[in-house]
């Protein structure tokens, strides 16, 4: 529904994929982006080699629409990489879709496909086009290909490794040449990123929950600050290369909150498992009295059953999804526009008719999404509606590649607890806390805020924040 949404859903930039040595890299490489669909639906892309030129193809749309048979029969070659995207850096354009292909004359065919964002990218794109570079698209990735050819240095993997080191912000980045493959996490490791064998073939993804699809075994997370080096040729085996300065690890809150399948694995831990704990905590830290749980489907649900568990209440199914009404084309009418999440929720009447409910949400960003669940649930004949938010307030724009809103959107960055419990109109209201939501996640203890990223809740960043980006604390939005 474009500029007209009703739902405040987080949306993360992408998903990539890769596997190298494989006979049938392609068709493997588009199960592996099919399984990470839900982290973009604009675009989806791969390009395949043997070793002696790229086949590529890019499109928007979803994985499904984009390749077919016939075309994945034309991505020849044993080594792939494949990405999904949704745009929060650059523009929702058939240019931006990745991977990226480039052509130099010192380097050759270059393919790069990336999750995250930099924040440093506009000083650096400024840089370049000082020094001729002439950029084709409006993302960030093409900044990195760029920093890459213009090096001087004497291999591939050393003008790489010189790129990286001038990048501040979160990527989780694979580059394909006819000769090698190459994989790097950022010295925080932002963006998850996660390494697998099929057979004697390497695998690379944004989650496991694509290795579980073709069958491959994960074997280990791709260390913050690490570079991966592969011959396609089979010449030598996996190298790593430490390219930056140990940095505290701060992985993304969000990808156990709501991002991630909860059939994936982050650094070990089950997404399911960590959000049934969140949902034990919120109940621990926020108690109340009610007859029947539900959750907002999907993300909510594995929360909802760990609150449930932990209460002794009942877990319903008190919303229904419809799965289609993101792919329609038919724009709503007004009526419907302002009672649109019905045309994507449905209150379920005989569960929550008469009942005191607790409904449980992933995030709160802007409320409205909240607010006329709410009113649906009141509507249907709940009785008293308690609203428990498996995460702690969004305060903070994000800089790393979570698509937040102009801070001055975000709801709880203006308003009380108690205000934002009267915006939408619900019985209680609470938030876990970050304590809470660190010890149900369970990470490493001995790592600061053991290894989490916080700051959309508490405004702390991992790294430096760049002069000329607009200033969380004046309500811009980058």
């Amino acid at each position: 529904m474009g500029d007209e949404s009703v739902f405040d859903e987080l949306k993360e930039e992408c998903g990539v994929f890769g596997i190298i040595g494989h006979p049938d890299a392609a068709r493997l490489t588009y199960y592996g982006l099919h399984a990470l669909q839900h982290r973009g639906q604009e675009s989806a892309g791969m390009v395949a080699t043997g070793g002696t030129g790229f086949r590529y193809h890019r499109s928007m749309g979803l994985v499904h629409e984009v390749f077919n048979g016939e075309i994945l029969k034309g991505l020849v070659g044993d080594t792939a990489i494949g990405h999904v995207r949704y745009s929060t850096s650059g523009e929702s354009l058939l240019t931006n879709a990745q991977p990226l292909v480039f052509h130099h004359g010192a380097v050759g065919q270059l393919a790069l496909a990336t999750n995250g964002n930099l924040i440093n990218a506009d000083r650096l794109k400024k840089e370049l086009e000082s020094r001729g570079a002439v950029f084709h698209t409006t993302s960030d990735t093409e900044v990195i290909a760029h920093l890459i050819v213009q090096s001087g240095a004497s291999c591939l993997e050393e003008a790489v490794i010189e790129a990286l080191n001038q990048l501040v912000g979160a990527y989780a980045l694979l580059i394909l040449t006819n000769d090698q493959l190459l994989v790097a996490q950022d010295p925080h490791g932002l963006r998850p990123l996660s390494m697998g064998m099929l057979g004697d073939s390497y695998v690379f993804s944004s989650e496991t929950c694509a290795f579980d699809v073709i069958g491959a075994e994960p074997l280990r997370t791709v260390e913050p600050g690490e570079l991966l080096i592969l011959d396609l040729k089979g010449k030598e085996e996996l190298r790593s290369l430490p390219f930056a300065e140990p940095a505290p690890r701060a992985v993304c809150s969000f990808e156990y909150i709501y991002f991630a399948r909860p059939d994936s694995d982050i650094d070990g831990i089950n997404v399911h498992a960590a959000r049934k704990r969140l949902g034990g905590e919120l109940y621990r830290e926020a108690p109340v009295e009610a007859d029947v749980v539900t959750g907002v489907p999907d993300s909510s649900t594995s929360a909802a059953i760990g609150f449930a568990e932990a209460a002794g209440i009942p877990y319903e199914l008190g919303l229904i999804k419809n799965r289609y009404v993101a792919r329609t084309f038919i724009q709503p009418s007004q009526h419907l526009r302002e009672q649109g999440v019905k045309m994507k929720l449905s209150a379920v009447r005989k569960v929550v008719e008469g009942k005191r409910v607790v409904i449980i949400d992933d995030s709160l960003v802007r409320g409205t999404t909240s607010r006329r669940i709410v009113r649906m649930l009141k509507e249907a004949g709940a009785r008293e509606v308690h609203v428990r938010i498996s995460s702690p307030p969004v305060r903070h724009s994000c800089f790393y590649g979570i698509d937040t809103s102009d801070r001055t959107q975000l709801i709880a960055a203006q308003h009380t607890v108690e205000e934002i419990r009267e915006i939408i109109g619900a019985d209680s209201l609470s938030f876990l806390s970050e304590e809470g939501l660190i010890r149900a996640v369970g990470r490493t203890p001995e790592q600061g805020n053991c290894g989490h990223c916080l700051a959309c809740f508490n405004g702390k960043y991992p790294t430096a924040i760049e002069e000329e980006l607009p200033q969380v604390a004046e309500g811009k939005s980058r």
